[in-house]
């Protein structure tokens, strides 16, 4: 898959921080999977559990209630497209793969959440999407004090990478984690510093749409956060990200293509 790549997000809860990523029955989640993949979408990551500050995590039970019934969509009508899935669960993430045909694994926990999951990585043998957060999304605003930012988030990656390569899993993808256990400058400081983290040699993934780092600097929401989000994705971008993951397709796509031109001169 050629780089830069745009990941699309469907959210299948009733409570993410964004409402127009919320997919709430069968044929919203269709819909919606359809426009992203007509829009230019190369991934698209299925979560259904909202991790915004102070959502609490759901049980696996949930988890899959919420879960099959996409999934058996997904397996029945785009088994030729890539879809990643956002989840903390090691038994989810195996039948999600195993059954399902799931492309890639998105833990926003990093193994932490889940003490099997890098053990299932292995097993799986699929991507592994690792993302750096302190405590849980219950909680993780209270873990906003580092002594370097950039230097911890750096060791974070380097122990869980040395961790999954001794279990033979090699092909990892980072995310600093925007908005998970940082403040709104600090946000901004990981993304002025986003190309450090090519010292891994790993594709490194920005989430930044319609963040709050976004709509509380400009004093707005999130629903008319994509401006700004647009801004952010290019400075991304130039600052080494190979996947923007984002809520609007077409317009993440129309980033790249300008990203592109721009590097070809």
């Amino acid at each position: 898959m050629e780089s830069p790549v745009v990941m699309g997000i469907i959210n299948l809860t009733d409570d993410s921080f964004y409402s127009g990523s919320r997919a709430n029955d069968l044929k919203t989640a269709e819909e919606k999977i359809v426009k992203m993949l007509n829009d230019g979408a190369d991934i698209i990551d299925i979560g259904a559990m909202s991790s915004r500050p102070g959502s609490k995590i759901i049980s696996p039970e949930i988890e899959w209630n919420k879960l099959k019934p996409v999934l058996q969509i997904i397996k029945t009508k785009y088994n030729n497209r890539i879809f990643s899935l956002d989840t903390v669960h090691s038994e989810i993430a195996k039948i999600a793969v195993h059954d399902f045909g799931i492309d890639i694994i998105n833990d926003i926990s990093s193994g932490t959440i889940d003490d099997n999951m890098f053990n299932t990585i292995a097993e799986l043998k699929v991507p592994y999407i690792i993302m750096h957060m302190r405590g849980q999304p219950e909680n993780m605003q209270n873990f906003t004090e580092y002594n370097s930012l950039i230097t911890d988030i750096t060791y974070f990656f380097s122990e869980k990478v040395s961790k999954l390569n001794a279990l033979g899993v090699n092909d990892i993808i980072l995310d600093p984690g925007f908005g998970f256990s940082k403040t709104i400058e600090q946000n901004y400081i990981l993304l002025n510093n986003l190309d450090k983290f090519s010292i891994f040699g790993l594709p490194i993934l920005a989430g930044l749409s319609r963040k709050s780092m976004i709509w509380k600097t400009l004093g707005t929401s999130p629903e008319l956060s994509l401006n700004g989000t647009t801004a952010l994705n290019m400075i991304a971008l130039n600052k080494s990200a190979n996947i923007i993951r984002v809520h609007d397709v077409k317009e993440a796509r129309e980033v790249v293509t300008i990203y592109k031109s721009l590097m070809k001169n």
